[in-house]
């Protein structure tokens, strides 16, 4: 055992004195308060640089030069809220084999092995409104990184076994998710204040999980990786001339896609009431209040702001100080009036408490509700609020990262850039009459959802004391039965043709004109009208020449419109826009549309890289119809065939709709004919059980003189010089 020395002892005994006796005579002298203190210079976060690209890429550049490192995200939108409800979870595989599966040149087990060799990442995700793709590396590795970046970026491969690995690890996590009542309660709290059926509360099943395909991967991909769709930062050790050419170099010639259209989302939450989910496995209740909240655009933003945290924001909050540590009742206990960027929040106030003190609890949060008419929250809370918030402020803008994550932020959401400046100015304008306004508009004790999950056994009273209650179903669909296909999923597996739907592709192709006169057709023009949603009309001329070019003119109200393409191109023109290129998704529809014709498919009866596959019956209005599954030239397509007539009553396929892939469905009527070939002459085009718009062939001609110029794309007019 080492000893101190007398020496040393007696040293440190002596500062202690010397310490002693020097601070009564500092005290004596100077108070805290009369140290002079220097006024603090403005703070200004380093600004990043912002780039538009023609094609409507929006860049931002962040130099941080502290260490040799390069951080970089692109956020592009279109999320889970945009998926089809019968495939939820289709984002969540995606966000995961966007990465997993590789690129056409590596695999995603190849990019693990690059990738750790150089201490780097390139990750991918999916959101409810976005998905994203980052990387982080050395200065020195980044060129060969952003390759990896920008590969996965344009052109990933979602290999099968990886989009079978992600479904597997999507059951798992279903099987579990009502292992734990907190999540339970996050999960049925938001279904009851934005709507069960709301796309931001859609929960994955074994049923939709299993009915993404590889193809829903990549049709989502086609229809929402396009350059003005993203935004994205790059922050790091960097120059931002040298990083913009790099960037310019290897995205400003990606040709522009659709426009974005955020999705209209309709919010219907439950009726206000008591609801339960029992859980016998645990001694504790989870306790959700929620409602509908407020958007950070709202004028009341800031007032909701304080008011959050004065009323249910922190250990110094109403909340926690009447709840908790006065009454003793929850061990957390918290929420306000949630706020989001581009849609309601939550209104939420949220409680865990003992078991035996559940109905208890909610009357104590109940008074504090009350307490907000008769007591508004005070001068000094509001003083309180305030100073935690603005104290806190300088934490959102201490690294160059945070700076440039909150303008992407701003920019992804169509916010000012400067929003977060605002802020403060904000928060500090807010007054007691504010915070007052603000808690009398938006909490209402008779509007809320009460949601309890607990043990009703150990309750210190039954639930329905207080009221009607409601009991909420969270058990967990059974996955598919042994050997039972998904819904949907038979729909879209190409399968080996079979001599049942040999024999109703033949009697199809019998009741259009017979074998040899649909192969004897090389073009074909139609004049169409187009009757819409709204009962517009437009007039539509197509023009196809077999087996891979389409040009469609259309007249619209702002002039002509003309839509071409060909193995060589594809292009848009319209009068004012000039000559644009479509995006390769779009492209691929219209080659799709041909290869779905009737004529293109009977043309390759006998072709066997087609396949022709007769898979039960269904009933179309008076018809028990035939199923054929048709597959040939990169398309999957479902015929109803009437077995009596060989008529094709109804076709349903894959397509990209207005918010992104769907399965699409057509009724083929009013059969006529044209120079021997029998053809419906009315499509009554649907999508998710709606009827988008009814086609009207007015007139058919076979085999018409086709100038190849028509699929040329023109030159573009000479842009004017400044």
């Amino acid at each position: 055992m080492k000893r101190t020395s007398l020496l040393s002892v007696s040293q440190i005994v002596l500062s202690f004195v010397v310490i002693a006796i020097s601070i009564p005579q500092l005290t004596a002298q100077t108070s805290w308060q009369q140290i002079p203190i220097p006024q603090l210079k403005p703070f200004h976060a380093p600004e990043p640089k912002r780039i538009e690209f023609p094609n409507g890429m929006i860049i931002f550049l962040q130099e941080d030069h502290e260490l040799p490192l390069i951080d970089g995200t692109a956020r592009i939108h279109g999320g889970s809220r945009e998926e089809p409800a019968n495939k939820a979870g289709l984002v969540d595989i995606y966000g995961e084999v966007w990465r997993t599966g590789g690129t056409k040149t590596q695999t995603g087990d190849q990019l693990d092995d690059f990738l750790e060799a150089r201490a780097a990442k390139v990750e991918t995700d999916g959101s409810a409104d976005s998905t994203t793709i980052s990387l982080s590396c050395l200065k020195d590795d980044f060129d060969n990184v952003f390759k990896v970046f920008n590969e996965l970026l344009r052109q990933p491969e979602f290999r099968a076994d990886k989009v079978d690995l992600a479904q597997k690890e999507a059951f798992d996590a279903i099987s579990r998710r009502n292992d734990d009542a907190a999540g339970i309660a996050s999960r049925e709290a938001a279904k009851l204040a934005f709507g069960s059926n709301n796309p931001y509360t859609r929960v994955p099943e074994y049923a939709t999980v299993a009915a993404v395909t590889q193809q829903d991967l990549i049709n989502w991909h086609h229809t929402f990786v396009h350059p003005n769709n993203i935004v994205l930062g790059f922050v790091g050790d960097f120059d931002s001339a040298a990083m913009e050419a790099k960037l310019r170099k290897a995205f400003g010639e990606w040709a522009k896609g659709p426009q974005w259209k955020k999705p209209d989302i309709k919010f219907d939450p439950a009726k206000p009431g008591y609801y339960l989910v029992p859980k016998e496995d645990v001694n504790q209740s989870s306790i959700r209040m929620v409602a509908l909240g407020a958007t950070k655009d709202n004028p009341d933003f800031y007032a909701i702001e304080v008011f959050n945290e004065a009323f249910g924001g922190g250990f110094a909050s109403r909340l926690f100080r009447n709840i908790r540590t006065a009454q003793g009742l929850a061990y957390s206990v918290g929420g306000g009036i949630g706020t989001g960027f581009d849609h309601p929040g939550m209104q939420r106030l949220s409680m865990g408490t003992k078991s035996t003190t559940t109905v208890e609890s909610i009357q104590a949060l109940y008074t504090q509700i009350d307490d907000l008419q008769k007591d508004p929250i005070s001068e000094d809370e509001i003083k309180r609020a305030k100073d935690t918030i603005l104290n806190s402020f300088v934490f959102n803008l201490d690294t160059p990262q945070k700076v440039l994550s909150e303008r992407m932020r701003y920019q992804f959401y169509g916010y000012p850039l400067d929003f977060l400046e605002r802020y403060r100015a904000g928060i500090e304008k807010v007054g007691p009459a504010d915070v007052a306004r603000v808690a009398a508009k938006y909490v209402h004790k008779d509007q809320l959802k009460v949601l309890v999950v607990g043990n009703t056994a150990e309750f210190d009273k039954p639930l329905d004391s207080l009221g009607p209650v409601k009991t909420v179903d969270i058990s967990i669909p059974p996955p598919p039965a042994e050997g039972q296909e998904p819904v949907g999923a038979s729909e879209k597996k190409p399968t080996a043709s079979n001599p049942e739907g040999k024999v109703l592709a033949a009697k199809v192709v019998d009741a259009m004109g017979g074998l040899a006169k649909l192969k004897s057709i090389k073009a074909m023009k139609a004049d169409i009208t187009s009757t819409e949603e709204d009962g517009s009309h437009t007039p539509i001329q197509v023009t196809i020449a077999f087996p891979d070019s389409m040009r469609a003119d259309v007249q619209t109200p702002n002039g002509k419109l003309v839509m071409a393409v060909s193995p060589a191109v594809g292009f848009m023109s319209a009068e004012g826009m000039g000559v644009r290129d479509l995006p390769a998704s779009q492209k691929s529809e219209y080659m799709a549309q041909i290869h779905r014709d009737p004529i293109y498919i009977g043309q390759h009866l006998d072709d066997p890289e087609f396949s022709f596959a007769a898979n039960g019956t269904e009933k179309i209005g008076n018809v028990t119809a035939q199923i054929v599954d048709v597959a040939g030239s990169g398309m999957t397509i479902r015929w109803f065939v009437d077995p009596q007539s060989g008529r094709i009553l109804q076709e349903s396929y894959d397509t990209i709709g207005r918010s992104g892939p769907t399965r699409a469905v057509t009724e083929l009527s009013d059969w006529k004919t044209t120079d021997g070939v029998t053809s419906p002459s009315v499509h009554t085009n649907k999508q998710d059980g709606k009827t988008t718009n009814v086609s009207v062939f007015n007139s058919v001609e076979l085999n018409p003189a086709v100038d190849v110029k028509l699929f040329a794309r023109p030159a573009s007019p000479a842009k004017a010089t400044q």
